[in-house]
């Protein structure tokens, strides 16, 4: 191995006396270096917006949530609430109500979600962060907090005493509903709205947050039934183990989810996403290795004297081809690498001087990851390996005589 080792080397460093030939070969180490710079970029590019993306969900979205597998609400006693409590793992817990709803202000309409919460929701979710402005609810009354999407399409103001938000729902139960008082067949309640959140288009216009008590009144639920319960976990307890504990609690068969799991058609998308970026991208290598075959090829045409001299001197068949196959992965590697450096200090410098924005004050967001860098070099080694491999391959027996 030392012996045709060596010798790639010295081919690979060594410039040709056919001025052809080393333009082909820069040609060919310039995509090569090219092509993993910009896979890498855009795989930097794609964490960056898929971290940015869903950054909403880690705000809005618990550690865990306990959801009925069946049905719309749970039974949740003051036992299993005690029980709950010594769950290993569990930093706090909040109980919700939530429901679809019919809004109405000032002869506007909107169909969205009520989500009634506790005093604990807080602890679970960072309403700091959700809140663009006004203030959070007051519990135990009849204030809402609605979406900055909602507030836009009713024309809604805060702390408005005068006209108040009108919340309907359905009454539960079966039969016709009377044509002449269609009313009779909701249940209302009117709000005044505190304050308005926004996390992003889609849920700026779904929720609208109240006391779980308002919530609770509004749909004519028990005490003991709710709709689910989201907890967060202490910082590296085991979600296995809570988990296990959990499901003991419920008599009533549950679905407990993680962030992932409550957002799981959002993250197949991205996923596929980052898989078509990637595929797409590596199609551009193999492209660009090519011309490394091509290279190689014209090296081995362009040696033949000297394969002859090494074959005369007892270097076999097998060595000879592997100066050339040692030769095509020196230059793919060698050049992944470098393209990986260029495509490093790229990224670092969108990350300290934001030179290209998606808005005026919106940087494109990129971030630098390990397993980007992993994934470009073994991507570049293995197709630089298979390259090499055919390209070494036109050593053939009738150079050597």
């Amino acid at each position: 191995m030392k012996f045709p080792f060596y010798i790639a080397k010295r081919y690979l460093f060594s410039k040709s006396s056919n001025n052809a030939i080393n333009i082909i070969t820069g040609i060919a180490a310039v995509g090569v270096v090219v092509g993993s710079m910009s896979l890498f970029i855009v795989l930097s590019g794609f964490s960056g917006l898929k971290d940015f993306s869903l950054q909403f969900t880690n705000v809005f979205d618990s550690d865990l949530k306990i959801l009925p597998k069946s049905g719309k609400t749970i039974t949740f006693s003051e036992a299993q609430e005690q029980q709950l409590k010594k769950v290993t793992g569990v930093s706090a817990y909040s109980k919700i109500i939530e429901e679809r709803i019919f809004l109405q202000y000032k002869g506007k309409n909107h169909i969205a979600y009520i989500k009634g919460v506790d005093l604990h929701f807080e602890d679970v979710n960072p309403i700091d962060s959700l809140l663009y402005f006004g203030n959070w609810f007051e519990p135990q009354t009849s204030e809402v907090v609605i979406g900055l999407g909602t507030a836009s399409k009713l024309s809604l103001g805060v702390q408005d005493y005068i006209d108040l938000l009108e919340i309907y729902v359905p009454k539960p139960g079966s039969g016709q509903i009377n044509a002449l008082d269609p009313s009779q067949a909701f249940t209302k309640e009117n709000a005044v709205v505190s304050g308005v959140y926004q996390v992003n288009e889609d849920l700026d216009s779904k929720y609208v947050f109240s006391d779980i008590a308002f919530a609770r009144s509004l749909l004519q639920l028990d005490s003991t039934r709710i709709s689910s319960i989201e907890l967060k976990l202490l910082p590296g307890a085991s979600e296995a183990t809570a988990r296990e504990q959990l499901i003991t609690l419920f008599s009533e068969e549950i679905v407990i989810k993680n962030r992932i799991q409550q957002n799981d058609a959002l993250y197949k998308m991205l996923n596929t996403e980052n898989i078509a970026v990637y595929l797409i991208f590596t199609l551009v290598l193999i492209i660009a290795l090519f011309n490394v075959i091509g290279s190689i090829i014209m090296m081995i045409l362009d040696k033949r004297k000297n394969i002859k001299t090494l074959f005369n001197l007892g270097a076999t068949l097998q060595e000879i081809r592997s100066i050339f196959f040692y030769q095509g992965v020196l230059l793919t590697t060698l050049g992944g690498l470098f393209g990986v450096l260029l495509g490093i200090i790229a990224v670092w410098a969108q990350l300290q001087f934001a030179f290209i924005n998606i808005t005026a004050t919106l940087p494109y967001p990129v971030k630098l990851k390990v397993i980007n860098i992993v994934v470009v070099l073994a991507t570049i080694t293995v197709l630089g390996v298979i390259a090499s491999k055919i390209a070494s391959g036109r050593v053939r027996e009738k150079l050597l005589v």
